[in-house]
């Protein structure tokens, strides 16, 4: 398979920014850059940014693309007299593997200066903590700048509460085995996704408009796109995501999300049921055009369908997933070959939709 080296290397400057869920600041800037050159671009209150593509001529239906920018964090709740920091999540963390995570925390000045998130070692654990030998729970979490009292971390390290957190992992790509690895994978591959489909949507005769949104703060209970679907008003929507791989832990005949076999459209999680004559378009529109792509019925989980499918005027929604084992970690891992083959399905889709077929639905 060939790499596109520039998508690769907007997938890497992706998942590098910082962007919690509601400091989605870096993330909105550099998809600005990204496609200034083929989109119209407005960004609201709520850091939500909205990508109209150039070739929308305003007289067809408009299927929406969306992808969420915000990646699972830390906001500082207080500090303690001896300097280290109280916090709160953003998001759904998988707690066990919070201890010893280095991460970078903002500072008065804008700055990102280093911490790492610290629990009580054993040796200072009484006998019945030490035999309890259970995970610790955020609320027995610290983050530790260095700072040796609550003054320190004010006036030299400039910490305040309120200021966003994030884990501190660089990207990186084993080419020999196609495997990315990185942080924010949920949903930084999946913007990353919706960035190349604009790309490639300006250079199409298409008969529905575009528009591209990257929706905030969907880790806090998708609240960006509640807001964006009732502003872009679609006809339909295709979600991009970074959807939970499940083929190191389930048994082989569940598995429904392995990395390297494609996207995964869901037909149903906790929060919708994905509009199944359009989830069927796509399943078959994959396998018409020889696109590796995986279906899954998923007992947890929940995406920005959720909300677009319920807003007043019910636009049917689809997700396309691209596998990420251990989303809601520091540490994620993922196949460029899903995230490509994402975005070809995507534009195959975009294709053959029209008032006709999203009539249809």
């Amino acid at each position: 398979m060939v790499v596109d080296k520039d998508a690769l290397r907007r997938i890497e400057e992706l998942s590098n920014v910082k962007g919690p869920s509601g400091f989605e600041d870096e993330v909105c800037s550099l998809v600005r850059s990204e496609l200034a050159d083929v989109c119209d671009i407005e960004e609201d209150s709520f850091r939500n940014l909205y990508l109209y593509s150039h070739k929308n001529t305003g007289n067809r239906p408009v299927v929406m693309i969306d992808a969420h920018s915000d990646e699972v964090g830390f906001m500082v709740q207080s500090i303690k007299p001896n300097g280290t920091l109280r916090f709160l999540q953003l998001g759904g963390w998988n707690s066990g593997s919070l201890p010893g995570t280095k991460v970078l925390v903002r500072n008065r000045d804008g700055q990102w200066i280093t911490g790492v998130i610290a629990a009580k070692p054993p040796h200072f654990m009484t006998a019945e903590e030490r035999a309890a030998n259970r995970a610790p729970s955020p609320s027995d979490m610290v983050i530790d700048v260095g700072a040796v009292s609550a003054e320190d971390a004010i006036d030299n390290y400039g910490v305040r509460i309120g200021e966003p957190v994030t884990a501190d992992v660089a990207f990186s790509y084993d080419e020999n085995h196609d495997r990315m690895f990185g942080k924010a994978f949920d949903c930084r591959v999946g913007c990353a996704a919706l960035v190349e489909v604009m790309r490639r949507v300006s250079e199409l005769d298409l008969k529905v408009d575009v528009v591209g949104v990257m929706s905030s703060q969907e880790e806090l209970g998708e609240r960006g796109s509640r807001v964006s679907v009732n502003h872009v008003k679609p006809a339909a929507a295709i979600c991009f995501e970074g959807t939970p791989a499940d083929d190191t832990f389930s048994d082989s005949y569940a598995v429904q999300t392995a990395v390297g076999k494609g996207p995964m459209f869901r037909f149903m999680d906790v929060t919708a049921i994905c509009n199944p004559r359009f989830q069927r378009l796509a399943l078959d529109t994959a396998e018409k055009n020889g696109i590796p792509a995986q279906a899954a019925v998923r007992e947890g989980g929940g995406t920005d369908a959720a909300s677009i499918q319920t807003a007043t005027y019910a636009a049917p929604a689809i997700v396309a997933g691209v596998p990420v084992r251990y989303i809601h970690s520091p540490h994620c891992i993922a196949s460029y070959h899903d995230y490509d083959a994402s975005v070809r399905l995507v534009i195959e889709l975009l294709k053959i939709m029209d008032s006709g077929v999203i009539e249809s639905f």
